[in-house]
């Protein structure tokens, strides 16, 4: 692996994205999760295949195009849900279909196809310098996020109402939360794949909860396992030519088999420490916490 960093630029390029988003992902994966709204990220990614047909189209760079209509769809979505709460999973169904159709008529008048199809499965070998300061900072954002604001979103994912009643404020946590998630998604495009980015934010927590018996053991777990299946793909993707996309999410796809395999093997007490506060109240989450 050191060799094959130390060959080409761009590969070393690549590599940190790649290692920046394996972390980022599962953070915002597990929210996803837990809020059951991972679907959304699907719905994103599919989205800001417009943004990057635009830019093609108009001149400017396709990350900056993708981020906007992800952000803009991610708004939307959240808009949605919270005035129309039952036609949350409708909304995120509307916008995925509208971002898609709309990214297949804009994809016809960009003028490079072959530019388009790397960000519909990814490339080793259009990452830019730009796309490196800009995932950094997000990167650290996100990473910021989930620290400081950890025990904020573990309440909104036990209980919003209750949440709120105790002076957490929601409505700006989840406005910094979706914001993330939608530039974190479009960014991904680059190195995972417009398609596939949603994989690699469910696949590893997903793992996760397989094998953790807490919420942090679970935020942990996904973010090396991201960072696993994230090395694995890259590497095979560079030493046999291949989209690294699909080299990363089977890598989590085995990753996700072989968890189940070692349950299998090795079940563990999985037994919950008794309802302290209303942070380990686990009868609403869908995985234990700490």
């Amino acid at each position: 692996m050191i060799a094959l960093l130390s060959e080409f630029e761009f590969v070393r390029r690549t590599f940190l994205v790649g290692l920046m988003l394996a972390a980022a992902i599962p953070l915002i994966g597990v929210i996803m999760v837990n809020r059951r709204t991972s679907m959304m990220a699907d719905a994103l990614s599919h989205s800001s295949l417009a943004g990057v047909a635009l830019g093609l189209i108009a001149g400017f760079n396709p990350v900056v195009g993708a981020i906007i209509i992800s952000v803009v769809g991610a708004f939307l979505i959240e808009g949605i849900r919270k005035k129309w709460p039952q036609y949350g999973d409708l909304a995120t169904a509307v916008t995925l279909s509208a971002g898609l159709g709309l990214a297949v008529i804009l994809s016809d008048l960009a003028p490079s196809g072959r530019t388009f199809d790397s960000y519909l499965f990814g490339s080793i070998t259009v990452v830019t310098q730009f796309d490196l300061i800009l995932t950094a900072i997000v990167f650290v954002l996100v990473v910021f996020t989930s620290i400081v604001f950890y025990g904020s979103y573990l309440d909104i994912a036990v209980d919003p109402n209750l949440a709120r009643l105790s002076g957490t404020r929601v409505d700006i946590l989840n406005a910094i939360f979706t914001a993330l998630a939608a530039v974190t998604v479009a960014l991904a495009a680059k190195v995972v794949g417009a398609l596939l980015v949603v994989s690699l934010m469910v696949l590893p927590v997903a793992t996760a909860l397989i094998l953790c018996r807490s919420y942090k053991q679970a935020m942990l777990t996904s973010v090396g396992l991201g960072i696993v299946h994230m090395v694995i793909g890259l590497s095979v993707s560079y030493t046999n030519d291949i989209r690294p996309g699909g080299a990363i999410v089977m890598s989590a796809v085995v990753g996700i088999l072989l968890a189940f395999i070692a349950r299998k093997i090795w079940p563990t007490n999985r037994t919950r420490r008794p309802i302290l506060t209303r942070r380990e109240n686990a009868g609403k989450l869908k995985m234990p916490v700490s």
